[in-house]
């Protein structure tokens, strides 16, 4: 608890976020172990997935912001509407990114099977198909990261 105390004197906003950030992204490797039934380390880097780590990054960066330099700062308003652009971005563009790579793929699959030995060059690439959230996992990581931020003790 004292190196948790020292961290978030240094400075608490980025602390508090950076611990969001990571705890969500351990929740999603145990998730993943519990569903899938397989260890995937590239759970613990890799975008997409329950719960979002942006939103939950975000929102404890907004939530401490607001408790450490209060709900009227400039840096709170900074805060609350980069969060919220973050979050629609993974909603919107980075989801629909990832259902285009869906369909690509698939394409890409048939005609690899029919044209693979005319173009080597593309062997068996794949586009990254999780990189945006549904709204559920928008929601559940806001709600963790807003949690986190209030848990977290002031310095």
């Amino acid at each position: 608890m004292t190196l948790l105390r020292e961290a978030l004197s240094w400075n608490y906003v980025l602390v508090t976020a950076l611990l969001s950030s990571f705890s969500a992204q351990m929740i999603k490797v145990i998730l993943n172990l519990i569903i899938v039934g397989k260890f995937i380390p590239e759970r613990m880097w890799g975008a997409g997935g329950m719960p979002s780590a942006h939103s939950a990054t975000v929102c404890a960066m907004v939530v401490a912001t607001g408790r450490y330099c209060g709900i009227h700062s400039t840096l709170f308003a900074i805060a609350l509407i980069v969060s919220i652009i973050v979050m629609y971005d993974a909603m919107g563009v980075r989801r629909e990114t990832g259902e285009q790579a869906k369909v690509l793929n698939h394409l890409l699959s048939e005609w690899m099977d029919q044209e693979s030995e005319i173009w080597p060059i593309l062997g068996h690439k794949k586009l990254k198909e999780m990189v945006g959230h549904t709204p559920i996992q928008v929601v559940t990581g806001a709600v963790f990261g807003c949690l986190i931020g209030f848990v977290m003790p002031m310095v």
